[in-house]
Formats: structure tokens, sequence, C-alpha cells
């Protein structure tokens, strides 16, 4: 890693990831120079490549043409992944330059589709559905923000809107405003239904205005396939410690946190979280039909803490409390350790992931999607499934963010220059240039490739100048020995990356923990030997206890796997000797 010096240079924001976001199958990051890469399943243009096929390693997302990947004057500032569909905020630098784009990538208005820029002039950007490059959601310029209208007024300001913040879950997408003002679009909860008691949803092309919050500041929101969540300011505006808890939709599992199932047409508050509550949410994280919360105490406090709450659909352990019940009110995760303070939640289809400022990832809900062992405590149809957080066993560096996709979780490391995936690996959504499951982190192929050689052909361009004045044929050799070199070291990158990856698998067979730099025995690094027995033997004596379970429960189970396919094969092969032989024709 390089020192924090060298990776603060404008050069090096190209490879810094400051965002990241999960859909149903793939992935989403968001540099510090504003670029956008995707991977995964391409379906519906959901990758903004201009195709749909499958990217098995981050690819930057495309415009018009198939051969840029990149538009002057649109840097990206928010991203968002939604099912089959990407949203992201982009920023325009200046109003002339904002027209510009604006007649290169006006669209018609698709559903569940948008995005927004925050300096100047807000525009919405769409990656989706019959649409496999970013599009403009148009609708948003020169609309007033809810917060600045009441219904049916005319707009008070000409000012155009400008779009804060985008998410975006299953088949709906949400946006918050430069006032405060939420708005939605998608599949997304009708606000009144003809017949009471029935929930539904309704589709919008365009995105409407939440008008419950008009004098309220929405800060933050949350969506899952048929609920929302949102932080809202208890006053006008938003002072810092006064956000409430609202939530709306459906609530057949109690994914509301209200107390029963009852449906929401209109958002309500979670009483747990009202403005007089000790607790102040300060992140929120939807699943498909469960909620996660993270809260530290108000006011002052000796230690930096936090606590992770969650409710809903608990049939595959998702909601971290050691059973498979849902429940219907916020319960904090107690298996969690106290004196934590943890920096991210997300939440998958039917798994939900933290991580803390220390770099502990703890994981918990459908196993298939974490890629997680089984808990000791339970055997037969309960051991796919980890009803309690499971702590990885080593700490990440300088933990950003995890997201969590339908079957996998991404996680940003190394104050964004690492990036590690797990769980369900089709269609190269763990951008580790494969398509089978991955039971433990693995590194994704970042920076990729051709970032790497960026460098090089910027100084190629520089000494362009130099070699103007040489000899043609000896330009045209040197030329020629440097493209060589060049492949020579993307050969060699490819190769290196493929071995870390072995490494990887190999260490954490052994060791039942991911594989890092500092793993490496210093025998190792200064003589080449390397004993496995003694380094076995070594971690063992400074194991503590805890460490020495996990270890146990680790093996036992691999053990129990090859007796299991060794008791298979004997049968069989009795089976065989028993069965008379196939009657030959005459």
């Amino acid at each position: 890693m390089e020192d924090a010096g060298s990776l603060s240079g404008p050069g090096n924001l190209r490879m810094k990831i400051v965002s990241v976001a999960a859909g149903e199958s793939h992935t989403l990051a968001l540099t510090g120079d504003g670029r956008v890469h995707s991977w995964g399943r391409g379906t519906f243009g959901r990758l903004g490549t201009g195709s749909e096929a499958d990217e098995l390693f981050p690819v930057p997302i495309k415009f018009n043409s198939a051969e840029k990947s990149d538009s002057e004057g649109v840097k990206f500032v928010g991203i968002a992944a939604g099912a089959y569909h990407s949203v992201g905020l982009a920023a325009l630098y200046d109003i002339e330059m904002a027209a510009v784009d604006l007649n290169r990538y006006i669209m018609e208005m698709m559903e569940q589709f948008g995005a927004g820029a925050t300096i100047s002039v807000s525009f919405v950007m769409a990656i989706g559905e019959n649409s496999l490059v970013p599009r403009l959601l148009e609708l948003f310029i020169g609309l007033g923000s809810p917060g600045s209208l009441t219904v049916g007024s005319e707009m008070k300001s000409k000012t155009p809107l400008k779009v804060k913040s985008v998410k975006a879950r299953g088949m709906m997408s949400l946006a918050i405003d430069n006032l405060g003002g939420l708005w939605m679009w998608g599949n997304i909860p009708e606000s009144s239904s003809p017949d009471k008691g029935e929930f539904s949803l309704v589709s919008n092309f365009t995105p409407v205005p939440v008008w419950d919050f008009h004098g309220h500041t929405v800060v933050k929101v949350a969506c899952g396939n048929e609920h929302v969540v949102a932080l809202v300011s208890h006053g006008e505006t938003y002072k810092g410690r006064d956000l409430v808890c609202y939530s709306w939709g459906n609530n057949a599992h109690g994914q509301l946190g209200l107390g029963d199932t009852e449906i929401r047409l209109r958002p309500e508050v979670v009483k747990t979280f009202n403005h007089v509550s000790l607790w102040e949410v300060y992140e929120v994280a939807c699943g498909a039909f469960h909620t996660a919360l993270l809260t530290h105490k108000k006011g002052p406090s000796e230690t930096l803490e936090s606590i992770c709450w969650t409710f809903g659909q608990g049939d595959n352990g998702q909601l971290g409390h050691g059973t498979t019940q849902s429940i219907s009110s916020p319960e904090p995760v107690k298996d969690l350790p106290e004196h934590r303070f943890l920096v991210s939640v997300d939440c998958g289809l039917f798994h939900t992931s933290v991580v803390s400022s220390a770099g502990e990832v703890w994981s918990w809900g459908m196993e298939k999607g974490l890629g997680l062992c089984p808990d000791a405590r339970f055997t037969g149809t309960d051991a796919g499934d980890a009803t309690s957080p499971f702590l990885y066993g080593s700490k990440f560096r300088e933990p950003v963010q995890v997201a969590c996709g339908a079957a996998h979780t991404v996680l940003v490391t190394d104050d964004g220059y690492k990036l590690w995936s797990w769980g369900r690996g089709r269609s190269g959504v763990l951008g580790n240039g494969k398509t089978v499951d991955c039971h433990t982190p693995s590194t994704v192929l970042w920076p990729p490739l051709t970032e790497d050689f960026k460098e090089l052909e910027l100084g190629n361009t520089s000494r362009e100048k130099k070699f103007e004045s040489k000899d043609p044929e000896e330009v045209t050799e040197m030329e020629k020995k440097l493209s060589k070199a060049t492949e020579e070291t993307k050969f060699l990158r490819s190769k290196l990356s493929t071995m870390e990856r072995y490494a990887s698998l190999l260490h954490s067979s052994i060791f039942a923990k991911p594989f890092e730099e500092n793993d490496i025995p210093v025998s190792l690094q200064y003589s080449g030997i390397f004993s496995i027995a003694k380094e076995w033997e070594s971690m063992l004596e400074s194991a503590d206890r805890d460490e020495l379970v996990r270890l146990e429960v680790f093996y036992r189970n691999m053990l129990a796997g090859v007796k299991d396919k060794i008791m298979k094969r004997r049968i069989q092969e009795i089976i065989k000797e028993c069965l008379p032989p196939p009657a030959t024709g005459s």
C-alpha cells in the first residue's frame, strides 16, 4: 500500500473507490474522479456498457459511442443499483455544458430509472431496461422540490432542482433533492388503495414527490421489494441529532418495525426511533422483506459504539437473532460484540452484513448468498443458514463500505483502494474473472488492467515530441519494444492475479480465514523456505479460545463432508456389486 501522500494526488483518484452498489446479479463502483465501473450480469443493459453481455471484471460504463467510456463534462457523484437497473447521480460543471449534454443524452421517460447532478444543474442518468447506455431522466430539470411546493400550487422558484442522493432496490428508485424532498418512481407502494387493507404496487414512469414530508428534511432513505424506510428531520431542517425514522408499504412480515403486520399506505413513525428516543439512527438498509438499522446513543458519550437493529422476515436467519422467527418491532442483534463502531450495513434479499471501523465483518442469513460455514448449533435443514452473526477470521484494513446484492457481498477496504467479494458468482458478479460461487472473500480485479497502463500511455504521449526529432526507424523499433513490454506486463499481471486467488483459496482452506499480506511468514519472505506444520503449530499456539472453537467447527464440517462422500461412494459400490450384470445381446 502506498503512503497517504502519494494516494492523495489526482492521478490516484481514478483508482480510489468512494462508493459501491450491488443489484440482483451486478455490481457498480464509483471512483474518486467521477467514473463508474460495472460488472456481472448484463441483461436489460443494467451494466451501461452498450451491450447486454456479462462482464467478469470491472469495466467502465459507456455513453453513446461504443468506443467511448467517458463523456466530457459528466462526472458521477452517486450510484445505486436495483434488481435489473442502475442509477447514477451526475455532476455537470456549468449551465452551458449541461445544455450540451442535455441535447446529447435527452431521453424518453422510462420506468424505474434516474439520476441527478448536484453542481450547477441536477440531472438523473439511467442505466437499465431498453437502454444499454446511460440516459438522462429529464423530468428533474426545472422542477421545484416537494419541500418548496404544496399540492396543486405553482413553483415558487425557477431555480433548477438539484438531486442530492439516489437509492434503488428491486424495481424501485428513490432520489432526495437539495431541499430535503423525496421522489420515487418505478414499482412503488400505492399511496391510496380502493380496497382498505389491501396492498398493491403501482408503476410510475416518472418521479413523483412524497408530500408527507413537506416542512421536513429527508436525510437518508432505503427501500426493499415493497417497503420504504426514511430518516427525516424532526424539525424543518436537519440539525445533526434530530432524525426520526419513518416506514411505509407492505408489512406482511413486520418489515416496517411498527409492532404489527398491517400495511401502511402513508409514512408512519417507528416509535423505537422517534424524536424522544435515546437512539439515533445513522444508517438504514432494506432486504427483500427485512430492515436493518445502525444507531448510536444521543448526547455525549465516552465511547464511540453503535448497535445494529433488525426486524421483518427471519425465515433464513437474516435478522441475526439466533432463530428463524420474524419480528415486527426493532430488536438489537445481541451477538454482535459491544464497544464496536459499525461504519456500514447492507442487506441482500435474505442476508445482512455489517463492518466495524476496526475492519471486522459480520454476516448472517442465507448461506448460499453469503458463502458462510453452517452454524455449529444447527444441523439438518438449518445447516445452510447462519442465524447469528458470523465473524470472518481476519480484520480488513481501513474498511469503507459493505454492499449486498441478492446473493453476493462486496466490501471496500484499504481506504477505497481494494475490493473483496464473496457469495454467488454467476455471470461474473464477483468481479474475480470467474462465474462460480465463492465461500470466502476473494479479491476483485481492481484496478482493472487497463488502468495500470494509463500512466504509461500518458507517458508515451508526452514523449511523442521527443520521438519526432529521432530517426523514424529508431522510433518504430522503440515503439515495438514498448508495446511488447506492455503486453508482457499485462500477461504477468494476469498470471499474478490468478496466483493470488489460488493462494487465497488455499490459505482459506487450511487456516479458515482470508489471506492477507501480513499472513506471509517471515521465514518465507526472506529465505523462501516454509514449513506448513510449524506455521500451523504456531497459529494454534497463539490462537485464543474463540479462535480455536471456530477452527474446530470449520474442520469438523470439512471432515463430515469427506466422510459423507466416502459413505456415498461405498454405498454405490455395494449396490453395483449386488446388482446382476446387464444382459448381453444375442
